[in-house]
């Protein structure tokens, strides 16, 4: 059975404090550089869903509960 892990970032109220890049082991989140919210920050963004292991840490880290960890067997 392949797992499926779907990671949503709230853009709109990510702050960009890059605590979630920090703490990313695989080092798939990133700051977008060409994107800014309504609140005129750089938010968070993945670069490879399908080499996310769903371990959790951006969104333990995230001040702002702007990320949200969905797991699936299928």
């Amino acid at each position: 059975m392949a797992k499926i892990t779907k990671v949503t970032i709230n853009a709109d109220r990510c702050k960009g404090c890059s605590l979630c890049t920090d703490a990313c082991p695989k080092k798939i989140l990133r700051l977008a550089t060409e994107t800014l919210n309504s609140k005129g920050y750089h938010p968070a963004e993945m670069t490879d869903q399908e080499a996310c292991n769903a371990c959790g840490f951006c969104a333990t880290m995230c001040p702002d509960v702007c990320i949200t960890i969905e797991k699936e067997v299928g």
